[in-house]
């Protein structure tokens, strides 16, 4: 898919449940965007569109063993 190509109908819908899919497994947004040559805001809209339930910004980034040491 060329950046700048307009997506819609059929071909959108599909392109959403690969964004929702790798959205899953826990990549971000960003590296979504990235790896699909497509901007952040593009993945955002079609993600939400989609009613993917997304992530809070940020967030603790250690590990779980780290937080049980504490």
């Amino acid at each position: 898919m060329h950046k700048g190509k307009w997506i819609t109908g059929g071909a959108r819908e599909k392109l959403a449940e690969v964004f929702a899919g790798e959205y899953k497994e826990g990549r971000s947004i960003r590296a979504i965007a990235e790896a699909h040559g497509r901007s952040y805001g593009f993945v955002h809209r079609v993600l939400t569109e989609a009613d993917v339930p997304l992530r809070t910004r940020g967030g603790d980034v250690r590990t779980a063993t780290a937080r049980q040491s504490r």
